[in-house]
């Protein structure tokens, strides 16, 4: 392991079974198996923060990973502490938004 790479042995948020199949089937769907899902928090939104997620090749310096299923989950240093104690999931249908819950939702 890199000294860039903090790989966490007690994850500090956590990454679904189901989001991992989800984003691994995406990355799949890339035709790109470097690619890694990385979560962020950026400034705007109502509560004055944004969640985003896109995916990337490298790993950062600081970086956190959280892997689940063989999928890479990457967070930015100063990201992880708004996403300390979060769920990354996936679920289709309609839901309502529970807490600190990240999700991607289809309808």
């Amino acid at each position: 392991m890199s000294t860039t790479e903090a790989f966490l042995e007690a994850p500090t948020l956590q990454f679904t079974d189901a989001a991992a199949r989800k984003v691994g089937d995406l990355i799949r769907g890339e035709g790109n198996p470097n690619l890694m899902l990385r979560v962020f928090v950026q400034g705007g939104g109502c509560s004055g923060l944004q969640y985003g997620f896109e995916f990337d090749e490298q790993v950062q310096d600081g970086d956190t990973c959280v892997e689940n299923l063989g999928v890479k989950l990457l967070v930015d240093p100063m990201s992880v502490q708004y996403l300390t104690g979060a769920e990354i999931d996936y679920r289709e249908g309609l839901e309502a938004h529970e807490g600190r819950k990240l999700r991607w939702v289809c309808s």
